[in-house]
């Protein structure tokens, strides 16, 4: 049975977690120390180690927690009633370009963010972020091919193929409009995106 003090203790960690996420999407894993996140929680720093082995352990649990999210949020995309399957597809593109647009074009995805980063860092966070993109692609490739069953889209290739290739396209757009500081790479991707998925109803 969940005691009391297990509630808390779980808010506390999913707290720090969440705040070294955002610090993290901005200014990247190396740059911000454990005392950085701890002074914007609110916690003291001696009871980190009560919930993280290490910085890298944190970073593990973190984009653990941050693909959990994502991969939520992505089904209930590919599940909203009333709409064919290349529609909710579109509808994820776009709303990739939302989150992706605001604060000068730096967003919040932490595989654009951290993905080159801490692959040569750590490859325990190497892992967890293959594991989580790859959840996504899995995603997108069963979407893909349930529009096509359903008869709302058409590829030219293997569903796996063209959903890592998409992802691929996606996450390169990011990294470009970080660069460039406009959403034009989203323009292009978003162009390219709708001639390899052609919607047919």
């Amino acid at each position: 049975m969940t005691t009391t003090s297990q509630l808390h203790s779980n808010e506390i960690r999913n707290h720090i977690l969440a705040t070294g996420q955002r610090i993290m999407a901005g200014k990247g894993f190396s740059a911000v120390g454990l005392n950085e996140i701890l002074t914007d929680a609110g916690v003291p720093k001696g009871s980190f180690y009560h919930y993280f082995s290490s910085k890298e352990a944190f970073g593990v649990d973190m984009l653990a927690r941050y693909f959990d999210d994502y991969l939520a949020e992505l089904d209930a995309t590919l599940s909203q009633p009333g709409l064919t399957m290349a529609q909710r597809l579109m509808n994820y593109w776009q709303l990739w370009r939302e989150s992706q647009s605001f604060s000068d074009c730096q967003g919040k995805c932490l595989a654009v963010k951290l993905g080159a980063e801490v692959a040569d860092l750590s490859d325990s966070m190497r892992v967890t972020l293959q594991t989580g993109t790859a959840g996504i692609i899995a995603r997108l490739a069963d979407a893909l091919e349930a529009g096509i069953e359903e008869g709302s889209l058409s590829i030219d290739d293997k569903p796996s193929r063209v959903a890592e290739s998409l992802y691929q396209l996606w996450v390169g757009a990011s990294v470009m409009v970080k660069i460039v500081r406009n959403t034009g790479p989203f323009d292009s991707a978003m162009s390219m995106t709708q001639k390899i998925i052609r919607i047919t109803a």
